[in-house]
């Protein structure tokens, strides 16, 4: 488990003066992703998936490469060009990275080859996790606050990967299997509401069931205007400090409310939570009910469906203000890591690209709680 203290002091007394004295001054970036360097430690991501297996041509260095793709989210470069050309412009960077002369940086191609690897396998997924348990273990997080953003893609919107399949009915007298099929399908059908089925399942079932594909959405602003927007939803789970717990990706269409219960379960896995808070588009029974299930205390904003809205508890209403938590975490996330502007295509290509910028994020906020 990382001792993120001593860390911090041994890169402040000794990284960061020793890093000078060969580069030149550090700027507040070149910190910031030496930290995330330092909590990472990328060559212990890089699996025998990711390394050469001695047939053909060898592979260009990944553990390098996940370093730049680091550096992409935190200098905020819009595309995998404006990363090649800073690293052959800027030798301080390049050698951040790894990379001694202009000529070792990989080409456009190969970043896109080994981005491609790191989607497949959930590298920053993997990476994310392991930052949140290492420093989490053995302490607690007052309030989680769950929230979505809006993110624009760069491709036509396409099915959801949810379709409905029916069983064709025959004459006759039916066999037990034929009939049991037919009593699951009929219960499934009972139960058409996602959040119906969420508590009774695993993380990755509830993962792998929500909507995944391109597809148009609408997000309603605190003014009451909505918006729409092709793409996707990236759904947070922030703790106190800003740091970000747990992370899906989902259609723009889906509603917020389906992304609640599989963010407390994975959010739950890697650290102890006391508080789940939420805004009024998660007010469900089944939420609430799952989050007292797993030993929280859910503070979510009443939604108005009927009559007059209900306030919360002036105590509880003190805590749902630090609920701009996770607001303030999507908008750093926007400005300043690369959400903006996503240029790759496909589910896991998106939720690769917007992790760097989450685990950017992460060590930032858990160095700001030290300092």
């Amino acid at each position: 488990m990382n001792d993120l203290p001593k860390l911090y002091f041994t890169m402040e007394r000794y990284l960061f003066p020793l890093r000078e004295e060969e580069l030149g001054e550090l700027t507040a970036k070149m910190r910031e992703f030496l930290r995330i360097v330092e909590v990472v430690r990328p060559s212990r991501f890089i699996t025998s998936a990711l390394r050469w297996c001695g047939l053909g041509r060898p592979m260009k260095d990944r553990e390098k490469m996940l370093r730049a793709f680091f550096l992409k989210a935190v200098y905020d470069l819009p595309t995998t060009k404006a990363l090649i050309e800073n690293l052959k412009t800027n030798p301080s960077l390049r050698r951040l990275c790894g990379w001694e002369s202009r000529c070792e940086v990989p080409s456009e191609a190969t970043f896109s080859r080994a981005f491609k690897v790191f989607a497949e396998e959930k590298v920053p997924d993997a990476v994310h996790a392991m930052i949140v348990k290492e420093n989490y273990t053995g302490k607690l997080v007052g309030h989680a606050s769950i929230d979505s953003t809006a993110i624009v893609g760069r491709e036509k919107a396409c099915r959801k990967n949810t379709p409905k399949i029916k069983l064709r009915k025959k004459r006759g007298r039916k066999s037990k299997a034929e009939k049991a099929a037919l009593a699951e399908q009929e219960l499934s059908e009972t139960k058409t509401r996602r959040l119906e089925l969420q508590p009774n399942r695993t993380l990755a079932e509830n993962v792998g069931d929500l909507t995944q594909g391109c597809d148009w959405g609408g997000k309603r602003d605190s003014k009451g205007k909505t918006s729409f927007w092709c793409g996707y939803k990236l759904h947070l789970s922030l703790g106190d400090g800003g740091v970000p717990l747990a992370a899906l990706l989902s259609s723009a269409s889906m509603h917020d409310s389906q992304a609640a219960i599989p963010l407390m379960q994975m959010a739950s896995e890697r650290a102890t939570i006391l508080y789940d808070l939420a805004d009024s588009a998660y007010d469900a029974e089944e939420i609430r009910a799952f989050s007292e299930k797993l030993g929280h205390v859910p503070v979510i904003d009443p939604n108005p469906r009927r009559g007059d809205k209900v306030e919360l508890a002036p105590a509880r209403k003190i805590r749902y203000r630090e609920r701009s938590t996770v607001e303030r975490g999507n908008s750093d996330l926007k400005d300043n890591y690369g959400a903006r502007h996503v240029r790759v295509k496909g589910h896991w290509k998106v939720l690769c690209h917007l992790m760097f910028g989450v685990i950017a994020i992460t060590v930032k906020q858990l160095f700001n709680m030290l300092e």
